[in-house]
Parts: C-alpha cells; sequence; structure tokens
C-alpha cells in the first residue's frame, strides 16, 4: 500500500479541520521523517551497521470549551496509507482537548507565513556513505596495540509543520556524534572522548583517538585523592552537560512565581551580574554546522514552550550576556501574561568569552596549572536543590592530577561533585576557547553544543566513588 506524502497528510487534515464543529478553532499538523545511520565497533573490530527510517505524525487539534481554549495533542508512528487512518487522529485529538479543558498557554496561532520553497520537496536520507572518512580512519585506528570500542550515528529528520493559520514550513535537521572508547589490553585503563557533527566532513577520528590513547598514558601512574574542592579544570564536555541544565532550568514563569534560582526578591533575576568575565551563554539557530528549525516545532506544552506556538520564528537568544543574565524562556501566553518579550528555547547552546587574545586549549590551561583536576566528562547528574539550582552527579572516564603544569597521574577513583552551574559562572577564573563538543550525560536529547574548557578555583567534589 502506498504511504500518504506528508504534504498530503498536512492539507487533508487541515482540510477535516475546516470542515469541523464550529467549537474547533485551529489545527497543527506535524509530521517528521527520520532517516538514520549508524556504525559500531567493538574489541577493535568493526560489529554492526544499520539503516533505518521512521515516520511520525502529530495532529494538534485546539476547541474553544468552556472558560477558554483547549489543545488536544495525538501522535501514531504508523504508515498512514489511508486518509480514513486522519480523520481518526483528528476526531482523537478533539476529544482529547474537550476532555483536558482550558489550556494556561492558550494564543491564537501565529500567522508568520513564509514561502517555503522547499515545502513540497521529499524527505532527505542519508546512507552508510557518509561514515567513509570515519571508516577509513578506523582502519588506522584500530590496527593498533589498544582496544577501541565506539559508536558513530547521523540522522537527517525532515520535518513539515502545517497549520490552520496558513503556515507551511519544512526543514531538514541534520545530527550525528562519534563516541570513542580506548582501553588497555588488560581491560583495566579506559578512556573516552566524543565530538558532535552535522555531516562527519570535519571528525578527525584518529585525532580523537590519539587523545584518548594519551589519557591511557596519564593512567600509568595512579593516586588515590580525599574528596574536597579543588581547582578543577572542567573540559568543554562537563561544561556543556552543566550549562545544558542551566539553559533547561530558565523558565520565565517559574522565576516569575518564586521556585526558581533564577528568582529574586524583585521578581526574576534578568539583569543580574554573574561574573565580571565576559561570558556570553547564547543559542542561535543561525550557527554554522549547528542550525535547527527557524521556526518553532513541538508537540507538547510545559517550560516555556506552548503548542499554541508552533510555526513561530526563532531566534537568537542570549542567556546570559557579557557576564549578565538576560533572558529566560517564555511562550507567547506567558509573554503576554508577565509583560515581556517571547523568548523560545534553542536546540543549540554556546558559551564564550574567554578575554580578548587568551583563548587557551585545555593543554595550554594544563600548563599554567600549578595543583588542580582535570577531569574528561561528567555523568548521573540530578538536581539537589532547586532554589539554588545545586546538582550532583559523578565524574567518569578519568580523572587526572595536574601538578607544577603537568598530567602527573590518574585518581584511582571517580567523585561525586556537588555543585551549580550558576557557581560554575560566577566563580570561574580562566576561560579557554570555544571548540564543538557533546555533552556526555545529555547527548541522547542535546547534541549541538560549543564550549570552552573552564577553570574553577574550589569545585566541590563531596564524597570518593569507587571504581574508575
Amino acid at each position: 500500500m502506498t504511504v500518504l506524502p506528508p504534504q498530503q497528510i498536512v492539507e487533508r487534515v487541515l482540510g477535516a479541520g475546516r470542515r469541523a464543529d464550529a467549537d474547533v478553532v485551529g489545527r497543527v499538523v506535524l509530521v517528521s521523517e527520520t532517516s538514520e545511520a549508524v556504525l559500531r565497533w567493538a574489541n577493535s573490530t568493526m560489529t554492526t551497521n544499520g539503516l533505518g527510517t521512521s515516520r511520525r505524525t502529530t495532529v494538534i487539534s485546539l476547541v474553544r470549551v468552556e472558560g477558554g481554549t483547549a489543545a488536544g495533542v495525538v501522535g501514531s508512528s504508523a504508515a498512514i496509507t489511508d486518509p480514513v487512518q486522519l480523520d481518526e487522529l483528528v476526531t482523537a485529538s478533539e476529544k482529547v482537548a474537550r476532555d483536558a479543558g482550558p489550556s494556561r498557554d492558550a494564543a491564537e496561532l501565529p500567522t508568520d507565513v513564509v514561502d517555503d520553497p522547499s515545502w513540497t520537496d521529499e524527505a532527505a536520507g542519508t546512507s552508510i556513505e557518509v561514515f567513509g572518512d570515519l571508516a577509513g580512519g578506523l582502519s588506522d585506528v584500530l590496527a593498533g596495540d589498544l582496544r577501541h570500542y565506539g559508536f558513530a550515528s547521523h540522522s537527517l529528520t525532515t520535518i513539515w509543520l502545517g497549520t490552520s493559520a496558513g503556515v507551511r514550513r519544512r526543514w531538514v535537521q541534520p545530527t550525528g556524534s562519534v563516541e570513542l572508547n580506548v582501553k588497555t589490553p588488560d581491560l583495566e585503563g579506559s578512556a573516552w572522548t566524543a565530538v558532535g557533527t552535522a555531516d562527519f566532513t570535519d571528525v578527525d577520528v584518529v585525532a580523537l583517538a590519539a587523545d584518548a590513547s594519551r589519557r591511557l598514558e596519564w593512567g600509568a601512574r595512579r593516586t588515590a585523592l580525599p574528596a574536597g574542592r579543588y581547582e578543577t579544570l572542567l573540559p568543554p564536555s562537563a561544561v556543556a552537560d552543566l550549562m545544558v541544565y542551566l539553559v533547561w532550568s530558565m523558565e520565565g514563569r517559574a522565576a516569575q512565581e518564586g521556585h526558581s534560582a533564577l528568582s529574586g526578591p524583585d521578581g526574576p533575576r534578568v539583569g543580574e551580574r554573574l561574573t565580571e568575565l565576559p561570558l556570553t551563554l547564547y543559542s542561535d539557530p543561525t550557527v554554522r554546522g549547528l542550525e535547527y528549525e527557524p521556526f518553532l516545532v513541538t508537540s507538547s506544552s510545559g517550560g516555556g514552550t506552548s503548542v499554541f506556538d508552533n510555526g513561530a520564528p526563532t531566534r537568537r537568544v542570549d542567556w546570559v550576556r557579557e557576564g549578565v543574565v538576560d533572558e529566560l524562556v517564555y511562550s507567547r501566553a506567558e509573554a503576554a501574561e508577565f509583560g515581556t518579550t517571547f523568548t523560545p528555547a534553542g536546540d543549540n547552546l554556546l558559551l564564550t568569552g574567554g578575554p580578548s587574545g587568551s583563548a587557551s586549549s585545555i593543554d595550554e590551561m594544563v600548563a599554567g596549572t600549578e595543583r588542580g583536576l582535570l577531569l574528561t566528562c561528567l555523568w548521573y547528574i540530578r538536581e539537589v536543590d532547586p532554589t539554588s539550582l545545586l546538582l550532583t552527579g559523578l565524574t567518569r572516564d578519568g580523572v587526572y592530577l595536574v601538578e607544577k603544569g603537568e598530567v602527573v597521574a590518574e585518581v584511582e577513583h571517580n567523585f561525586r561533585f556537588n555543585y551549580s552551574p550558576l557557581d560554575v559562572l560566577r566563580r570561574a577564573t580562566e576561560v579557554g576557547a570555544t571548540v564543538p563538543t557533546v555533552p556526555r550525560e545529555w547527548k541522547d536529547w542535546f547534541t549541538r553544543a560549543a564550549m570552552p574548557p573552564l577553570r574553577v578555583p574550589d569545585f566541590n567534589m563531596s564524597s570518593v566513588s569507587l571504581g574508575r
């Protein structure tokens, strides 16, 4: 049976909306199709590769109910081959809306109608060939004496968005990453590294493996250290994990209502200076290699995001500008309620602001360290106190002792840490060069990031965690 084209799905559903009951005041249709290629290797041997596709259709009905307007969201990953299936989704979404009651985030659908010449195009597809250069480099890497394990993935997700307000938009979102674990032949030593990419043309797997192998050399000598506060060098991946959590916590409503670390005695802490360093934390859909949708696409409401905002333009947002808290996330309804500006969440994150002319690499920062710790990455991050955004988590895949400008040993255990990403910005004393990176903990949800390494003079290693 023939699967209905996305454009036909959109028009059929919106046509059903025009014929619906008078209490149906709007409709949104999202069709996303993902093509994904994966490559895996273990014990220095290529093991699996694969290519797959999937599609999801989501119908959002906006229905007038007692007390306001309700939203009903129904999605299906089944292949749509019959218009009757779409009619069933429409009917189900209307029922969900009526059962849900009025939405707090209700607003008129955006009418930013843009002539999108790609609307009629088919879905984009990736292939195993995207790993061509990577596989070539891997053949050299896997021939060495160390044991290599890793995973690479690349996907192209094509999104079609249509609304009853006339919006018709299409976007192709590339997402890719490669993770590498290198182990000693006896499996006693292990090191990790990773990078995100849009198309793998900028991935040097030989250099990645060399970086991980160097960390194994550092582990030839081991030492034990007690818990405590240490001057700590946070590499870009660790900084990304902390900054992603910070931005996820920058919800305007929570700050307005007083139950957020961004709440102050007189309202949100917008305008509060965190640091004298010119640090800017921002999201921008136009950053080359880290692009994301120029229009808002969402199938759920919450945390400053609203299904009523589908189709609204996204933009650059400076969460922290030159060391000062600058913007928080607000849906259009929240912005109207609190008298502020609609601020869409972003799907990439960058931190910049090292002093001009002194953007150091992590190696240069090590060379300038009298005594401290160098981390590899963080994981199992959880919130301890939302009022201060205190986080806890564990170090992973290598903690190294630095003395007099050199890495002298690997700490034979991991640490549990307790620290707030707000305090990372407040207390950082040195900012290195911003480079593309991957947050280890949040990689499944967030891959488009560019961060610098940071020097934090008193990072709290609250307890020792056994194991490396």
